[in-house]
């Protein structure tokens, strides 16, 4: 089961993913898009971590809806709104509970991600951040590293696509040869839960071994 703690966990694991990568994601916008996703999500998720520090919620749902919120609020362009939905929805669905199921969030982000195709009007193959998104999360039936592992070969695999959606999309053919910054990012997002979810596991097997050798 998983705590709210273990959900601050990842959001703060993703902002420090986001503040790492922010160059990059940049520079991948550059061609494509406004030189900008780096830039407006480390100032999203920066905004997500004083958030949480500043009055943590007690609930999973609670935790991933005020990150949501803040970062509609303080992000620009498209990414706000999309990573916006994505949190509020998967908070809304994990609703007021103090602990979740790994099965429970897994259908919850499952419900988020339809949200942001709704939202953006997206499907697979348009090359957007759902390319990352929808193999990731299929794959949470699976680990929390085969979704990480799955975002990131989707995110790689919108280098050779063209762009149906989004300020992309305004280019054409021109948009065939560079990765998507929006499935980069998302996979960031996917490989921050793995790291935590990994470091639960790891923290809860050091418990068991200092337990057993009392």
């Amino acid at each position: 089961m998983r705590d709210a703690e273990f959900f601050r966990s990842w959001m703060t694991a993703a902002a420090a993913a986001v503040e790492r990568e922010a160059d990059r994601l940049t520079e991948l916008d550059s061609p494509i898009g406004d030189a900008d996703h780096g830039s407006n999500l480390l100032r999203g998720f920066t905004a997500v971590r004083a958030a949480l520090e500043a009055q943590p919620p007690a609930a999973p749902g609670a935790v991933l809806q005020l990150a949501g919120r803040t970062l509609i609020s303080t992000v620009g362009g498209a990414s706000g709104p999309l990573y916006g939905m994505l949190l509020r929805r998967t908070g809304k669905e994990l609703g007021e509970a103090p602990e979740v199921a790994d099965a429970e969030l897994a259908a919850a982000l499952d419900k988020g991600v339809g949200a942001v195709a709704q939202l953006g009007g997206a499907a697979a193959g348009d090359k957007t951040m759902l390319d990352a998104l929808l193999p990731g999360v299929a794959a949470l039936g699976t680990s929390y590293r085969a979704a990480a592992d799955a975002a990131e070969n989707g995110a790689l695999a919108t280098v050779p696509m063209q762009a149906r959606k989004g300020r992309a999309s305004y280019l054409g053919e021109r948009s065939i040869g560079h990765q998507d910054p929006g499935a980069t990012s998302s996979a960031l997002l996917l490989g921050a839960l793995a790291d935590v979810a990994e470091r639960d596991v790891a923290g809860r097997e050091a418990a068991g071994r200092a337990e057993d050798g009392r």
